[in-house]
């Protein structure tokens, strides 16, 4: 079985094919072009490259979010096209989920970080629990400094790991808030894996938890500007 996974969820976006053994390929950019421009190139290249074509594959997994409102709709109407030509099956991954990922078997929490903008971040914490992480704080729209202050710094652990967008931009602010307590991810793990949204996305096509394309919609969590002006005008 091989599942093709697509992740569009901040700037660096990606692709990875995977079967239940390997990962076959996975390719991450992060460059100032719209993923747009170069998502479906990308698909093309990285099955080229793995001697394979679309018909291939078994399933089509997708980072569902949050993150980039235009991001998260370009992959998830990207995979809707591929599903509907092929009829082939997709599986969505939070994109939090996929991120904390990079660190399995990590003793300490993992609270990953996506920049939500307007001085907020995207954020939630996970623990590693068996042969999977467990979710502590479900996805958020918060105040850094607020969330760290209120509720990562009366958290009962000597340490927290940080990763992703959210993290790196509030470094900073987390330390002055939490002193020696944040762990703070090394560039290639503070990022998302298109191989962990193959992996988890894999995982639910295992046990039979499909999307329905349709009704499947982005985990926005909070209304795009747009929303939010339409609103205010009617």
């Amino acid at each position: 079985m091989k599942i093709l996974a697509i992740d569009t969820s901040t700037m660096l976006g990606g692709i990875a094919v995977m079967d239940e053994l390997n990962l076959i390929a996975e390719t991450r950019l992060n460059v100032k072009s719209t993923h747009s421009e170069r998502l479906m190139t990308e698909i093309e290249h990285c099955l080229k490259q793995s001697s394979l074509k679309i018909s291939d594959i078994d399933v089509f997994a997708v980072a569902i979010g949050p993150g980039s409102f235009t991001g998260l709709r370009i992959g998830l109407s990207t995979v809707k096209g591929l599903a509907y030509a092929t009829g082939k099956p997709i599986v969505s991954v939070p994109t939090l989920d996929a991120l904390a990922l990079n660190f399995p078997y990590s003793r300490y929490p993992v609270c990953t970080m996506l920049d939500a903008r307007k001085k907020e971040v995207y954020a939630a914490l996970f623990k590693w629990e068996d042969n999977g992480f467990t979710k502590l704080i479900s996805e958020a729209s918060v105040n850094p400094e607020e969330f760290t202050r209120n509720v990562l710094l009366s958290a009962d652990y000597d340490k927290i790991i940080f990763a992703g967008e959210g993290a790196v931009i509030y470094k900073d602010k987390i330390i002055e808030v939490m002193g020696e307590k944040p762990v703070f991810a090394s560039p290639e793990k503070t990022v998302p894996s298109p191989a962990n949204v193959a992996s988890l996305g894999m995982k639910k096509t295992l046990r039979g938890e499909f999307s329905e394309p349709v009704s499947l919609a982005p985990i926005y969590i909070r209304r795009s500007e747009a929303e939010v002006k339409w609103k205010g005008s009617s």
